[in-house]
C-alpha cells in the first residue's frame, strides 16, 4: 500500500474517534504496539500526528511513518 494510501486511511479512522477521552495505541506492520498514549480528547489528540508540522520531532515522524493500525479504548475520564 503506498504511503499516502495508508496515512489517508488512518486519517478517516481518526475522523471517527470519539472526542471523548481514552487510550489509544499505534501498530507497526507487524501488529507490534510501538506506541500508547492518553487523552482528553481522542480525536484532537491522534490527530494531531496526522498534520505536518515543523515541531514534530525526528522520532515522532519515524514513529508515523510506521503506524498501519490504530485501536483506541474509551475512558470516563483521562485518568482513567
Amino acid at each position: 500500500m503506498a504511503q499516502s494510501e495508508r496515512i489517508a486511511r488512518l486519517k478517516e479512522q481518526v475522523a471517527a474517534l470519539p472526542t471523548t477521552p481514552g487510550v489509544y495505541r499505534f501498530f507497526n506492520s507487524s501488529g507490534e504496539v510501538i506506541y500508547v498514549g492518553k487523552a482528553k480528547n481522542l480525536r484532537r489528540r491522534v490527530s494531531s500526528y496526522f498534520v505536518e508540522r515543523a515541531d514534530h520531532s525526528a522520532k515522532v515522524r519515524v514513529m508515523v511513518s510506521r503506524i498501519e493500525r490504530l485501536e483506541h479504548i474509551d475512558t470516563a475520564t483521562e485518568q482513567d
